[in-house]
């Protein structure tokens, strides 16, 4: 049987039967399981294996980083044999069982006494060491143009990557001078009047948002206070909400009717693409003397008003259509008046749909009533736990829309 295998191999089937028999008698049959190293690089040996039976792996550079197959052989084939012409001696691969393997492990004693006797042994022996180092070679060129293909994948895979963190940078660095910007229109300061106390919070949900709301000082007794929520968020809410700021304060100064303010914002507005987009407005003159708050209203949430007891008290208000969508609009209009020792609060949705979202939270009023009852909370105070109570205190906030709120409060009696 093993005489039959070396048979079949190229390189000795021109042997002589002495020669095979010879081989057979001066070698010794071994096993290796998968996985065992056979004949390790570098190493030196007195012997070269014949594979009877299984299928092995040669490998260069093993158990290191730069570790690379070089190919496999199977039953018949010669492994080892080409140390004997090294220059040290030493194995230049490695060879490992990938499967349970049966060897004829041959001295290089045999082959030197049939080199010796047959020349042309030799040369066959070379052609095989020939063919094994263009195998080798071209394996190695294929292996390195994979590598380079790679690695070029690679290179532009990293270009495409740093230019969109590039990009990245300056967007991030645009929407935080627009989220500067978007917070220098706000009002710097408070409205300061005798006996009332006033508060604003504004926060977005993302770094630029579509609320707004200011004071505008229309003259020695009279403030005009507007709240408006576009409804959407981001760059493009931002840019709406600067726009409609600007006309409101425009309009507000030079209409006495907060109704007719809004009705000259919406042509303003009308007369714009807004890409669908529209505005919800709350625009009110509060009458500092009298607390007479005459108001006009655009699809906007109802303000909350508390008596000198914090108990919400019935608000008069009809319908009213958002500004930017139909002209004539629908515009919600009337007066009531500020308690003394009073709360009005106005709000966008951002704070009224955060507090429905909170499971068995109270209603909007009762918890305004609640955190006002607390005595010595400042208008200003009152907006920040409104802000902190919604949501501002978690580590993610679970503000999901823009959140902003205005406080008023009357602070003494007028009797």
């Amino acid at each position: 049987m093993v005489q039959e295998i070396i048979r079949q191999i190229p390189l000795f089937n021109h042997l002589s039967d002495p020669d095979v028999r010879a081989l057979q008698e001066t070698s010794q049959e071994c096993y290796c399981q998968p996985g065992e190293v056979i004949l390790r690089e570098g190493s030196v040996s007195e012997y070269f294996f014949i594979l009877l039976e299984g299928e092995v792996e040669i490998i260069k550079s093993l158990g290191s980083p730069d570790e690379r197959l070089l190919g496999g052989i199977n039953r018949g084939s010669i492994l080892g044999e080409m140390s004997k012409f090294s220059q040290d001696g030493a194995h230049t691969a490695s060879g490992r069982a990938k499967s349970a393997c049966r060897l004829l492990k041959v001295p290089f004693s045999w082959l030197d006494s049939v080199l010796s006797r047959q020349p042309d042994f030799a040369y066959d022996l070379m052609r095989l060491y020939t063919s094994r180092l263009d195998h080798s070679e071209n394996q190695t060129i294929k292996d390195l143009r994979e590598k380079n293909r790679q690695l070029t994948l690679a290179y532009t895979e990293l270009k495409i990557a740093q230019a969109a963190m590039i990009e990245k940078e300056k967007l991030d660095q645009e929407m935080r001078l627009a989220s500067k910007i978007q917070r220098s229109i706000l009002p710097r300061a408070l409205p300061s009047f005798s006996g009332l106390d006033f508060g604003a919070l504004m926060i977005p949900a993302k770094q630029v948002g579509g609320d707004f709301y200011d004071f505008i000082i229309l003259d020695d007794q009279r403030v005009g206070i507007v709240i408006g929520d576009v409804c959407d968020k981001g760059m493009p809410a931002a840019l709406l909400m600067a726009l409609t700021y600007s006309s409101v304060r425009m309009e507000a100064l030079r209409n006495d009717k907060p109704g007719d303010t809004l009705r000259a914002v919406n042509r303003h507005l009308i007369q714009i693409d807004c890409s669908d987009m529209f505005v919800t407005l709350l625009y009110g003159i509060l009458d500092c003397q009298t607390l007479n708050f005459d108001y006009a209203r655009a699809g906007h949430p109802k303000p909350l008003l508390l008596d000198a007891h914090k108990r919400s008290m019935q608000v008069p208000m009809n319908y009213g259509q958002a500004v930017g969508i139909f002209e004539p609009f629908d515009v919600d209009e009337g007066c009531f008046s500020l308690p003394e020792c009073g709360t009005l609060i106005l709000f966008s949705d951002g704070l009224s749909e955060t507090i429905d979202d909170h499971q068995n939270a109270p209603e909007l009023s009762q918890l305004c009533s609640s955190i006002l009852n607390n005595k010595g909370l400042s208008a200003q105070a009152c907006c920040e736990q409104l802000w902190m109570t919604a949501g501002g205190s978690s580590t993610e906030s679970l503000i999901k829309d823009d959140f902003t709120v205005v406080v008023v409060t009357s602070r003494t009696s007028r009797g």
